[in-house]
């Protein structure tokens, strides 16, 4: 049974007793950082010289150093970067001012788990990681709510790595959902395998094959956004607040029954064997391999993916169509 703590399982001032560092000011950077100043804690940003979010950081109200000179300071150090850059950050602004007793956090563990980041052993290596992307760590906080967050420990040269951890993540906010206890291998290879097969790789490639079968069949494209992208969200919304269960409860008939009929004709065990063979090359190292190799190359395929995809007939209409609505905050 997963063990999951909250608010009555922390101790909030251990972390507002440390000096705290975030490394990056992006999506979570800037959630992490902003969340444990309203928390009460002395934290600092650390970013790359001539960086454009160091004027954002310091309209937030936050002290921004050299991520060198803000190791120096900090008793803890939570990395916010990009997975890629985050290794050559580590090695050329981190490593040589580490100390012993500080705490090296990670929001998600790839670096560590796939060995592209050692830190020495007289440091703590923990993680927090929030199930959820930057701006929504911060919205849940501001509202009085909180995100769930994931905390494991790699490393425990203080022998309190655990509680440092369980006490950042009360500083931004995750006690009050849940901070359920992992480990780095177990959050790095379910977090990738879910975005690639199910939230984002599965989920997109769903949506824009069930938009091209209505197009090709001769339905208006209008017609097929709204059915295959623009209702996603309502389904989503039901799953969130009641699983599968209260889904079916608030659909039809007709959509619960072909819920039942339809869907393992579309997702059955060719997809699960798919499935199993992305799961192999996440555990196996072969996909990080691959996607460090993607950007130490100049990112060719990322870059032709990204022009193909947002030339899609299905993103032309969207953005016309989100136009017309404007109840929608339209990105």
């Amino acid at each position: 049974m997963a063990i999951i703590y909250y608010e009555k399982d922390v101790q909030p001032e251990i972390i507002k007793g440390l000096k705290v560092g975030i490394v990056g000011y992006g999506s979570q950077g800037h959630a992490h950082a902003l969340n444990l100043r309203d928390s009460g804690v002395d934290v600092r940003v650390g970013l790359h010289e001539g960086s454009k979010s160091k004027a954002k950081a310091e309209e937030g109200g936050l002290v921004v150093e050299s991520v060198a000179g803000l190791t120096q300071w900090a008793d803890v150090l939570m990395f916010c970067t990009p997975d890629v850059p985050m290794g050559d950050i580590y090695s050329e602004s981190v490593a040589p001012h580490l100390r012993p007793g500080q705490t090296l956090l990670f929001a998600h563990g790839l670096n560590i788990h796939y060995g592209l980041i050692t830190p020495p052993d007289f440091v703590n290596v923990a993680m927090v990681a929030p199930k959820g992307p930057g701006h929504r760590l911060r919205a849940e906080y501001v509202n009085g709510a909180g995100m769930p967050a994931l905390v494991a420990v790699q490393q425990d040269a203080t022998g309190n790595a655990k509680q440092i951890a369980m006490s950042y993540a009360w500083g931004i906010g995750s006690a009050k959902a849940g901070i359920l206890e992992t480990t780095f291998k177990e959050e790095t290879e379910t977090d990738l395998f879910g975005e690639q097969a199910v939230l984002c790789g599965g989920l997109s490639a769903l949506i824009k094959a069930g938009f091209d079968t209505l197009v090709e069949a001769g339905y208006q494209p209008e017609a097929a956004y709204f059915e295959c992208l623009h209702e996603t969200k309502l389904i989503v919304d039901l799953l969130y607040e009641g699983g599968l269960d209260y889904m079916r409860y608030s659909i039809s008939d007709t959509a619960e029954w072909g819920d039942y009929t339809a869907g393992p004709k579309v997702i059955n065990e060719q997809s699960k064997q798919a499935m199993k063979e992305l799961l192999k090359d996440i555990q196996d190292g072969t996909f990080a391999k691959d996607w460090i190799a993607e950007n130490r190359n100049g990112r060719p395929r990322m870059n032709q993916y990204r022009a193909d995809e947002s030339g899609l007939l299905l993103e032309k209409v969207g953005k016309e169509l989100r136009a017309l609505m404007p109840f929608i905050n339209a990105k």
